[in-house]
């Protein structure tokens, strides 16, 4: 009796999922991997800013212990502003060479080791030294970011990724006023350096076994791939680092950049020694005054990359949507030209929020101008370019300040706010000359050059 083997058809088969299959599946899923990436730079740039706002809050018992004075404590910051210029003119260029996993990971460690040799600083010349040596190391910090938004994210989110980037900045901001008084009352001042220089060491453990790039990472699916290379092509022809600077595009940041770095600088530095020369505030009673102007910043740096995100949502163009929101910010800056003038702290605390909220808006946006404009393999130089510039203006204006408070004004900060005030509008009608319509640059021809095409109407 023949034995008959029931035929099954392959559809019917119970079989184990495919690798392929499984891959499939998870490809068909849009994965949120970026925004791990960008909580990684948020914090790499918190750490950043906790480590250069220390000697500020720290500067009027340090002046009065050490004996600094206003002329040599504005020539101590321009000692940090001067080399972070310095190191921004190659950190960039470093940055496209070696890739932004390793050249972050040096620069966070460098300036974290930098951070903690201040606690050994005696006189002016060596609080100079512990400046210098930060200011080079920290000054990747930013080229990087516009690296990772470049490599990370679409056109259309890379405002809304900075501001998330700049909100770093602010949330270190915030830190520190609240974590430095704790740490002086109780242990010493040299703690608030050692204190906040090591918590860099911790970012390392998470940085390096995460960071790479989107298309060789198997926590990205397809579909968010899709996402982050949506952009149209570029091209992957090299060019002169030089000639970059030959291009009006190039020239729109790094003059916006010059112009509007020193102002903040201004308020992240000089704001704890106008608190305690105005209004005869300790490192205790400036705690929570400063916390607030920093978390009002923090909220601007969002709302900045916010508006000029969803415009682009809704059709406008790049163009418009990037300058309609700088504009914007720009105008809510003005205020602070009577923060000096105020008799009660709160209101000159309001004041100096707004404008520093407006900063970050219209600096997440002054940022995204340079993906906008360049590929990406361009970026780092670019925005290394515009870094250097801005705080080669921080290391003018730092002493600038100094001479305006400690010698010629007799501790009258007016003159310095009318300036914070008015330079975001300057720097917005020149880029808007340099710049009319954010043309991209776009790399031609012979490899180490590019031309720039123009627009299509």
């Amino acid at each position: 009796m023949a034995v008959v083997t029931p035929q099954t058809s392959p559809t019917s088969q119970s079989t184990p999922a495919s690798p392929l299959a499984y891959e499939s599946e998870y490809d068909r899923r849009m994965t949120q991997f970026r925004w791990v990436i960008l909580a990684l730079v948020f914090f790499g740039t918190a750490v950043n800013y906790m480590d250069r706002l220390v000697l500020g809050i720290l500067a009027p018992d340090l002046k009065h212990q050490f004996s600094i004075s206003d002329e040599a404590y504005g020539n101590i910051q321009a000692a940090f502003a001067l080399s972070y210029a310095l190191g921004q003119l190659v950190s960039g260029r470093v940055l496209d060479w070696i890739g932004t996993k390793i050249g972050y990971a040096i620069a966070l460690f460098g300036w974290s080791v930098a951070s903690i040799l201040h606690m050994f600083a005696r006189t002016p010349l060596g609080f100079g030294a512990a400046r210098s040596m930060l200011g080079v190391c920290e000054s990747p910090n930013y080229p990087a970011a516009v690296k990772v938004m470049s490599e990370w994210f679409p056109k259309r989110e890379r405002a809304i990724g900075m501001g998330v980037v700049n909100a770093g900045t602010l949330l270190g901001a915030i830190l520190v006023p609240l974590l430095v008084p704790p740490l002086v009352s109780h242990f010493g001042w040299r703690s608030a350096f050692l204190g906040t220089g090591s918590i860099g060491f911790l970012w390392l453990f998470f940085w390096l076994p995460i960071y790479g790039q989107p298309r060789n990472s198997r926590r990205v699916s397809r579909k968010e791939l899709e996402l982050i290379e949506s952009d149209p092509p570029e091209t992957t022809n090299k060019c002169r680092w030089l000639k970059l600077l030959t291009y009006p595009q190039s020239w729109a940041f790094i003059i916006g950049k010059f112009l509007t770095d020193p102002l903040w600088w201004f308020y992240m530095t000089w704001f704890p020694n106008f608190l305690n020369k105005q209004y005869n505030l300790n490192i205790s009673q400036m705690m929570w005054p400063l916390a607030c102007v920093y978390g009002m910043a923090s909220v601007g740096s969002m709302i900045g990359g916010y508006i000029s995100s969803i415009m682009l949502k809704r059709g406008f163009s790049v163009n418009a949507s990037r300058k309609t929101a700088m504009l914007v910010c720009a105008l809510a800056i003005l205020p602070v030209v009577f923060a000096a003038n105020v008799s009660s702290v709160w209101t000159s605390v309001f004041l100096m929020g707004l404008a520093t909220a407006a900063h970050q808006g219209f600096s997440s946006n002054l940022y995204t101008l340079v993906p906008d404009m360049f590929p990406k393999h361009a970026c780092g130089s670019v925005a290394g370019m515009g870094g250097s510039a801005g705080y080669f203006g921080a290391t003018l204006f730092s002493s600038l300040t100094g001479l305006i408070i400690g010698r010629w004004t007799n501790q009258n900060y007016t003159i310095l706010f009318v300036m914070a005030g008015t330079g975001y509008l300057v720097a917005f009608i020149i880029i808007q000359l340099l710049a009319p319509k954010l043309e991209p640059a776009v790399f031609e021809g012979e490899a180490g050059g590019f031309e720039v095409l123009p627009a299509k109407e």
